[in-house]
């Protein structure tokens, strides 16, 4: 409307101009409204999100015309003695309106799902209540069938159309949601191509006695079919990035030479306190944006045997100091970080023993894996230290009164952990100086 009456009052202020001539006449009834569909034209470009390289070769992501920094979660919220095939979006109590105002409080601005629901009237009103109650937008993903037992089919035809036909219908779905943030196809799917998780080949790739070449036909067959989906996804939404899920930056290379069509590399990395030389490596890899879509720190000491709230705000604090040293502009940085969403809001009771629903009512302390740069606790037996059901930086407590019963409970109650508020506070003042010893 302020468009409109700025091109009425031009019309109007200019009408009796062209008496002398009809040329004249025409080109002064013409001025304004090309003047209009210019201002509608540079209004309309503004919108939407993208990512904006500058002169500096520095990248940065824009949202409706405004640098955004994604400070995000990863966001799964299983109510404890329940697993990952719980209906949470189903859940009577909408815990993401519980969530929602905790993480506007911390300033959280994004969430990564990392795959939809069968309802997408579930799913839209889950986006509409985080956007339209906190501000909080969100990253929509998909597991391009990584999870497909025995393994994911990559180089089968059938297999790749029906997980695109998947993964379009999502977008579909979804483009035109306020709260949209952009698309994340896959997760660690990579390590696949390695025969590390999910191993899977080809009648083509079994031809070729060579491991090492095996493993790069792998990579290039799975690449070049995130590329395909990637450049159809961009013709149906323009308006919204897609990021390449890829755990650390293994296979890089490949995607420099058959996945350019992606907007930015969503990476899933641990490295503890520092990510060391991330980002200038994966610009000289593969010249994309990075966001840091899946990382943090457990808060058990599997050596001292309990909790320690101070060691994971600690590596949290750390990390974000480096993301923010990243950022586009920072001198000292690549440039080429555009956020991150930490692992994860809450704690998921589950993970240690998945197949077993007796445990899932109680927190497991037993440590599934090793990770050296979690420095602290390393000492523990066999160096086995990290502990999968303590990410969350907030924990879970006994039910809320007057919640409904939703899997046998009610809603869990959510207590905030140091690094919420360590975290917290640094995005209300992002200093970035070096770190001390664990406080």
């Amino acid at each position: 409307m302020v468009l409109y009456s700025i091109w009425m009052r031009l019309s109007s202020k200019n009408k009796n101009r062209g008496k002398a001539g009809g040329r004249v006449s025409f080109v002064w009834r013409t001025v304004p409204l090309l003047l209009f569909i210019f201002i509608l034209s540079a209004c309309q470009s503004k919108q939407g999100v993208y990512i904006q390289k500058l002169k500096n070769q520095h990248y940065r992501l824009i949202v409706n015309g405004s640098p955004y920094i994604v400070k995000g979660v990863c966001y799964n919220p299983i109510p404890r003695g329940l697993n990952h095939e719980y209906d949470w979006w189903s859940d009577p109590n909408k815990p993401w309106i519980v969530d929602g105002k905790l993480m506007k409080e911390m300033g959280v601005n994004t969430i990564r799902l990392y795959q939809t629901h069968d309802n997408p009237e579930e799913v839209r009103q889950v986006i509409r209540d985080l956007y339209n109650l906190y501000g909080i937008r969100t990253f929509l993903g998909d597991w391009l069938g990584f999870w497909e037992y025995p393994c994911p089919f990559y180089g089968d035809k059938k297999f790749q159309d029906k997980v695109k036909r998947q993964v379009l219908e999502m977008v579909a779905l979804y483009k035109d949601e306020p709260g949209v943030l952009g698309w994340i196809l896959g997760n660690e799917n990579n390590y696949s191509c390695l025969g590390h998780v999910k191993p899977w080949s080809s009648e083509e790739v079994d031809q070729e006695l060579d491991p090492q070449k095996q493993k790069a036909m792998r990579a290039k067959i799975y690449y070049s079919f995130v590329n395909d989906i990637s450049k159809e996804i961009h013709k149906i939404d323009p308006k919204h990035p897609v990021g390449l899920g890829n755990g650390e930056l293994v296979g890089l290379e490949y995607a420099n030479e058959f996945c350019q069509d992606v907007d930015f590399v969503a990476c899933i990395i641990y490295r503890g306190k520092t990510f060391g030389n991330l980002f200038k490596s994966l610009k000289m890899t593969f010249d994309k944006p990075i966001l840091l879509a899946e990382f943090g720190a457990d808060c058990y000491d599997a050596y001292l045997k309990k909790e320690d709230q101070n060691m994971q705000a600690f590596f949290l604090e750390s990390q974000w100091k480096q993301i923010y040293k990243n950022l586009a502009n920072n001198k000292e940085g690549a440039g080429n970080c555009i956020g991150g969403t930490m692992f994860e809001w809450t704690d998921e009771w589950w993970k240690h023993t998945p197949d077993n629903p007796e445990t899932w009512k109680i927190q497991d302390t037993e440590s599934g894996w090793s990770n050296g740069s979690y420095y602290f606790d390393i000492r523990a037996q066999n160096n086995m230290n990290m502990n999968e059901e303590w990410f969350g930086i907030v924990a879970l407590g006994e039910p809320l009164e007057n919640a409904t019963p939703a899997g046998g409970q009610g809603l869990d109650k959510r207590i905030p952990r140091k690094a919420y508020y360590v975290v917290k506070e640094f995005w209300k003042n992002p200093v970035i100086k070096k770190s001390g010893g664990k406080k």
